[in-house]
């Protein structure tokens, strides 16, 4: 049975949204006014979830009498209530008696409309739903009693997956106590007598056990024809809505290559692997397996909003195979639970001001120069989206990924400092600037209440204030949330197929409306003027949408004051600098064309039509002649609006940049970024036939193909490093070749990750254009990736040389080493000490306690470099649906 998410299981409180079950509906639908006219309003008032020191609540009220130009509605609270922040509605309090307006945008209401407005508030245990509202000061009550609140059967799931011969089961329960006791029936109404139920008839259910809930169970017999079973059983009791479940068998593998996508799912999901953490069924996945491992997240045991994203396309894949998309479902859940912040975690957003969305503070290429001063005198653009997105979902909140979480609580942060571990801690690492390695950061939280580190917690190591406030951000990685909305994509077109799309309904929705806010990606960071954009102070500020660059940069980031602050505020950037890397042309497909993920909001389907052409425009732009994609291109040289070296090549006004945002080490030098986002272009290709994307293709494959080799006995090397010469023409609409522009693969690797996206991207081009030659080398690579299956999945061991990097101190003569600025003293949570003599293991000393720091230990004493066998979540994704897209476009 779906139960309200809570305070305890998720650490933090939940956002406001539809509750699923009546259970949890507190409704006050209060007729009003004197006898001989009409109620001037009525008034739905929802509890939508309750936490016991706080609630969020949802409002709908209905105006039945004429058009007002302004409305205000009116409530007692009766149990010492206190709003602390409101969406869609200005509310304010005094003492018991709160007020809700018309929001500036709506001030009004027109008769027989209604207006939905939410709030979060804290109490002291007792909640009771106020028992009269005002409308402009007129009452909205009338003599009658309010109506009882519903009396529902709870069903859930509502969609069970069986295996042929198997058994699955579903929970029935009551909304409310009954007066007496109640018999539930179940019975099948429709479908396949193969399907039945297992399970004593009928449920019983009184005044005792109403909200226990109880099993019923379906069994399959196994006796149905080809097509796999399928049939409708109805729930009912006297007096109760019924309610429809609908069950049906799974459908099995149709290709050896599905049925070892099936094998390599089970080893993923079976908990013995390690590969998730379960918060009580809500599973969440590690980066890796193995705990000891840096790289961009510097734990294995942390999660990123990318492992997410693969998270989906796992599950996506097996609904398309087995037809089961409950699982897919159930990520979505648990993506939305942790990754995505919610109520609790964004709470003073209401105080945005998009006019003023954030203050410039200038970026730096060396870590050294930070703390970094605030620079109010820059003006800043205007944000053209806050007000839109907030009108359509009726919410200030940012629904967006935050890329980090400690799932394990490894450092100790909690949540918003608490130090508790019942959920993943969101926190972050880099923050100062391109040349801010991984080796280099000094992890800190992403609330910060100065509970740990310096006196003013970590802010003073990262900018330059006065004074500091306890505050909250999060930064994006948009690669991940497009790449979720891609997934959806292929889920929906999926479950259409197999006529299930229902199924999936609700997380399709979501996932439009992630595109949605995913165009913050899409702006300059300060919102300024998009082109020919140099210095800070000069650079025009950017009205409506000349700050969008259209494509997807690398971050956007939110913020604002916690809720104790005095003054509070809130804050949004977007991204000035876009890597080749991070394109999805597949995610702006999806949401400029596809109806079921088209956003809701007024211009955010033709936003992502203008980045579909874009984006393949940038990709024809950094094209090498030799096939290969360059790195990106910037809006703020050097992150200052800087004045680039002259001729400089630009890309509608932006500039040419080699290594956008990463150098250390350069974003342009590992192949695994052409794999990303090349294998999205290739699969466009292949379902629309988009020209353009095939002119891309046609140069990128032969050079792939040629720089990689595939052995016998599981012998395959793919491309891993890449040096660059020259800059491509600037563009001006048409593809020039770019004769000075080259690319030379200086190392090769077994990443077995990258080559099964590698394997993807030769397939969807293979089944496109009948390419032998791709075919030929993806089932080569999956042929050998298969000969390293082990135990946990498919891995090689791999030499980490640059985990020297453990113990570097600071050296100002490299810039290498973990900077802290003399003076500069804090504590990490566990205790450890952070200054100027600080290292990467010393901020980080539970790594000594990790079963694999003896092979560090030796290397950093002398012995050789260590060698590790990892099994990271992505890579083992990306194994996974390469076999099953074999299977998808190629069958059996």
């Amino acid at each position: 049975m779906i139960t309200p998410r809570s305070d305890r299981r998720t650490g933090r409180r939940p956002r406001p949204g539809p509750l699923f079950f009546a259970v949890a509906l507190v409704a006050a639908l209060l007729p009003a006014g004197p006898a001989q006219a009409q109620s001037p309003c009525s008034v739905d008032y929802r509890v939508t979830n309750d936490w016991g020191s706080g609630f969020t609540a949802e409002v709908t009220l209905t105006n039945e009498a004429a058009d007002l130009p302004q409305w205000s509605l009116g409530w007692e609270f009766a149990s010492g209530q206190q709003v602390t922040n409101a969406w869609n509605a200005e509310v304010v309090q005094d003492a018991d008696s709160v007020t809700a307006s018309g929001p500036a945008w709506a001030p009004g209401l027109a008769g027989g409309a209604s207006a939905t407005f939410g709030f979060q508030a804290d109490h002291d245990g007792d909640n009771p739903v106020p028992d009269s509202f005002t409308l402009n000061g007129v009452n909205c009550d009338d003599d009658e009693d309010p109506p009882p609140p519903e009396h529902t059967l709870l069903v859930e799931p509502a969609t069970l997956t069986l295996d042929p011969a198997g058994e699955a089961s579903f929970e029935v329960a009551l909304s409310a106590e009954p007066d007496s006791g109640v018999q539930v029936a179940v019975e099948r109404t429709q479908g396949s007598d193969s399907l039945s139920v297992h399970s004593p008839q009928p449920l019983s259910f009184d005044e005792t056990d109403w909200d226990t809930a109880q099993e019923v169970t379906i069994a399959s017999s196994g006796a149905s024809s080809d097509e796999p079973a399928r049939a409708e059983f109805t729930v009912s009791a006297q007096g109760y809505e019924p309610v429809v479940v609908t069950a049906r068998e799974r459908t099995e593998a149709t290709s050896d290559y599905e049925q070892r996508f099936l094998d390599q799912y089970d080893r993923i999901k079976d908990p013995d692997s390690g590969y998730f953490r379960d918060f009580d069924g809500l599973l969440v996945p590690y980066h890796a397996v193995e705990t000891l491992i840096v790289e961009a997240p510097d734990h294995g045991h942390a999660t990123t909003s990318e492992a997410y994203s693969y998270y989906l396309w796992l599950e996506a894949t097996y609904g398309r195979i087995t037809q089961d998309w409950a699982p897919f479902n159930s990520a979505w859940e648990s993506m939305e639970a942790f990754a995505v912040p919610g109520t609790a975690d964004q709470p003073t957003n209401a105080s945005y001001d998009p006019a003023a969305p954030a203050t410039y503070i200038a970026e730096s290429l060396e870590p050294s120069d930070y703390p970094m001063p605030l620079r109010p005198e820059v003006q800043t653009g205007e944000d053209p989206l806050a007000d839109e997105l907030s009108g359509t979902y009726g919410t200030d909140e940012v629904y967006g990924m935050h890329w980090l979480l400690d799932v394990d609580n490894t450092y100790g942060f909690g949540f918003c400092g608490d130090g508790t571990d019942d959920a993943p801690s969101y926190f972050n690492t880099f923050q100062r600037g391109s040349n801010e390695s991984v080796w280099e950061t000094v992890p800190h939280p992403s609330c910060e209440t100065f509970e740990h580190g310096g006196d003013s917690g970590y802010l003073d190591l990262f900018t330059d204030d006065e004074t500091y406030s306890e505050q909250w951000r999060y930064t994006n990685a948009p690669d991940a949330d497009a790449r979720a909305v891609q997934v959806a994509y292929l889920a929906h077109e999926w479950a259409s197929e197999q006529g299930n799309e229902s199924d999936i309904a609700d997380s399709v929705a979501k996932a439009s409306m992630m595109g949605d806010y995913l165009r913050y990606a899409m702006f300059d960071k300060y919102f300024k003027e998009v082109g020919d954009c140099v210095g800070a102070q000069t650079c025009p500020p950017g009205t409506g949408k000349d700050s969008a660059h259209y494509l997807l940069s690398w971050y956007y980031s939110w913020g604002g004051a916690l809720e104790s602050a005095e003054y509070p505020w809130a804050w949004r950037i977007g991204g000035s600098s876009a890597h080749q890397g991070y394109q999805n042309v597949m995610a702006a497909y999806a949401l400029s064309e596809t109806e079921a993920l088209r956003p809701r909001s007024a211009t955010g389907a033709d936003d992502w039509g203008v980045s579909l052409d874009r984006q393949l425009e940038f990709l024809q732009w950094l094209q090498s002649s030799d096939g290969g994609i360059a790195g990106g291109a910037t809006n703020s040289w050097e992150g200052v609006y800087g004045e680039p070296p002259a001729g400089t090549p630009t890309f509608y006004g932006m500039y040419y940049d080699e290594k956008p945002v990463w150098h250390d080490p350069p974003s342009n030098q590992w192949f695994g970024f052409q794999v990303w986002d090349i294998e999205r272009v290739a699969e466009y290709h292949r379902l629309t036939g988009d020209e353009r994307a095939g002119d891309i293709l046609d140069s990128w494959v032969p050079w792939a193909i040629a720089n990689t080799t595939v052995g016998t006995g599981g012998d395959f090397a793919v491309p891993a490093e890449m040096e660059w010469t020259g800059a491509p023409d600037t563009w001006t609409g048409t593809s020039t070749g770019n004769p000075g522009l080259g690319v030379e693969v200086v190392s090769h690797n077994q990443d077995v990750g990258i080559a099964a996206g590698l394997a993807k991207t030769l397939m969807h081009y293979s089944a496109a254009t009948g390419d032998e030659d791709s075919l030929e080398t993806a089932e080569s690579l999956l042929d050998a990736l298969l000969e390293h299956e082990g135990e946990l999945g498919v891995a090689v061991p791999e030499v980490r040389a640059d985990y020297e990097r453990f113990d570097d101190p600071y050296d100002p003569a490299t810039g290498e080493g973990t900077y802290v600025p003399q003076g500069w003293t804090g504590t990490m949570p566990n205790g450890d000490v952070i200054d100027s003599d600080s290292t990467f293991a010393s901020v980080r000393s539970f790594y000594r306690d990790d079963p694999n720091w003896g092979q560090v230990e030796d290397y950093l004493n002398g012995g050789p470099a260590p060698e590790f066998t990892y099994h990271r979540f992505w890579a083992q994704v990306d194994v996974a649906t390469a076999l099953a897209t074999h299977g998808e476009l190629f069958g059996p």
